[in-house]
């Protein structure tokens, strides 16, 4: 279950929070008026275990930059 804090309680503890969600790669939704109004997640990709991001099943079959064997036309 994600983690949600109100906007008010983020303001004073917005410090703390950012290291905590660094920390822990967590992702943490912002409230206002009991509305989701934003998120606080961890910048870039390097906690990522999968390159491909939200497609963990994806596998590679063969040269992706080999040329292909049948011609091809872009205009058709």
């Amino acid at each position: 279950m994600t983690a949600t804090i109100s906007a008010s309680q983020f303001k004073a503890r917005c410090l703390g929070l950012m290291d905590q969600v660094a920390a822990s790669g967590e992702v943490l939704v912002i409230t206002k008026n009991g509305q989701p109004v934003a998120e606080l997640h961890p910048c870039g990709l390097a906690r990522r275990s999968n390159p491909f991001g939200i497609h963990p099943g994806v596998e590679i079959h063969g040269d992706l930059l080999a040329p292909i064997d049948c011609p091809w036309s872009a205009l058709e």
